[in-house]
């Protein structure tokens, strides 16, 4: 029909689903996934402007809980904590979905000493964010929050839960939630697929300070 080979066709399905843009379902066949989706899942994002629900996306996204339990903390969380790799914390394991796929495999890990015994060890929903659920079983107050965000290949889970190639970049974050002591409360991770995630954040710019000079300390090199 469109005079090209059959493996020219195979190589563009093949691109265009390393892109992102197509999903395939065994036995179903290729499907488009859709547009680019813009997220705003950092920080201010994630516990909104009123330390509630961000309506956005909660009108636009739906969390599937998938896992409670204790599991072998891994590097990047383990180390967050300040404890030794593959120390047991509990974890709770989610998905979140559009209509069509699913765009982020996530966790928040815990300490078993702020959970023994309470709700954050059942693997059941709550009726608002996590951090208000930790914050009163714990008595502890989230009051900041750092966020890092990594780009590289998909673990072979994560590949299928987002239904992507293996060699499709992800982007990946690690947000560390801390108290009034500055000690981890809370320890999150969250992956989505790399072409179709842009992620943003609005933040306010500094006015220039009337004692500093507009251009800012001259740099002498030698």
């Amino acid at each position: 029909m469109y005079g090209v080979a059959k493996q020219t066709v195979q190589r563009t399905i093949d691109a265009l689903r390393i892109e992102g843009l197509l999903i395939t379902k065994p036995g179903s066949g290729t499907y488009v996934r859709g547009t680019r989706r813009k997220l705003n899942r950092l920080s201010r994002g994630r516990y909104g402007s009123q330390r509630g629900y961000h309506a956005d996306l909660a009108a636009r996204y739906r969390q599937q809980l998938i896992e409670v339990g204790r599991a072998p903390a891994p590097a990047e969380v383990a180390d967050a904590y300040g404890i030794s790799p593959g120390v047991e914390l509990v974890v709770r394991r989610h998905l979140v979905r559009t209509q069509d796929a699913v765009v982020e495999v996530g966790g928040s890990w815990l300490k078993p000493t702020d959970t023994a015994g309470s709700s954050l060890e059942r693997p059941e929903p709550f009726g608002r964010p996590l951090y208000q659920e930790v914050e009163e079983v714990t008595g502890r107050r989230y009051v900041s929050a750092t966020d890092q965000i990594t780009a590289r290949l998909p673990t072979r889970e994560e590949a299928e839960l987002l239904a992507i190639r293996p060699d499709t970049p992800v982007l990946h974050l690690l947000h560390v939630a801390y108290d009034e002591r500055h000690r981890p409360i809370e320890v999150a991770t969250a992956t989505w697929p790399g072409p179709m995630t842009a992620l943003t954040e609005e933040y306010k710019v500094p006015a220039a300070r009337p004692d500093l000079p507009i251009d800012g300390p001259e740099l002498a090199l030698g």
